[in-house]
């Protein structure tokens, strides 16, 4: 579900330990788990660059924001080409969107919510390519259990902050990761995330309200 994109300026800056933060202006709402309206955001980059994505109005719902994708898919560029991508609380399905978009061969989109998945499956119908989006209703940490095996090379992992879901989700999804998937994990700055076991941190982006990591699985 991603982190809310602020109004204004949002400017980069480099922190130690391979670590960026994201300085973001002082009026940034502070409620990480309230979308207050109605909004876009876009697809960054790829053959379906400048598509927006309709932000609707639902709780716990938090688009990550352009810069914060931006800088996402330029560390995962040279994996996805050909990439086998589950978004699994998907919510705009802006993160999904954006790997088929930059060459992932398709992306499973995970969502609950029955308005989220309409306009889900209405965005992929209108995109050129769109075949390669596959939406699903219903249960998160059902779907990702019953996954096949080895069957995912890159997963997304952003649920709603006050859900608490990322360990029952990483728990559910791990047999369905490849020996050499990757996984992005977004949770609260407060509280951050963090896979364990077989899971190596690759990069990691820290905003005023979320914690943003890549993993990359060690066989």
């Amino acid at each position: 579900m991603e982190e809310n994109g602020a109004h204004g300026s949002t400017r980069l800056s480099a922190a130690p330990c391979g670590r960026i933060r994201l300085n973001t202006p002082r009026n940034r709402p502070s409620n990480t788990d309230r979308n207050t309206g109605p909004g876009s955001v876009r697809i960054v980059g790829g053959r379906w660059r400048g598509t927006r994505l309709d932000v609707p109005a639902v709780v716990g719902l938090r688009p990550t924001s352009d810069r914060v994708r931006e800088t996402l898919f330029n560390w995962l560029q040279p994996a996805l080409p050909g990439a086998r991508v589950l978004d699994l609380f998907a919510g705009t399905g802006a993160l999904g969107l954006e790997a088929v978009s930059r060459g992932a061969a398709h992306a499973l989109l995970v969502e609950r919510d029955a308005g989220l998945v309409a306009a889900l499956i209405a965005t992929a119908a209108r995109l050129p390519g769109g075949d390669a989006v596959t939406v699903r209703r219903g249960d998160a940490l059902q779907i990702a259990a019953g996954l096949p095996a080895g069957s995912v090379d890159l997963a997304f992992v952003d649920p709603p902050f006050a859900a608490d879901l990322w360990r029952p989700a990483l728990e559910a999804l791990a047999p369905a990761m490849a020996a050499d998937a990757w996984l992005y994990v977004e949770s609260s700055s407060a509280q951050p995330a963090f896979p364990g076991g077989a899971w190596r941190l690759h990069r990691e982006l820290q905003t005023r309200e979320a914690h943003c990591a890549l993993y990359r699985r060690d066989g």
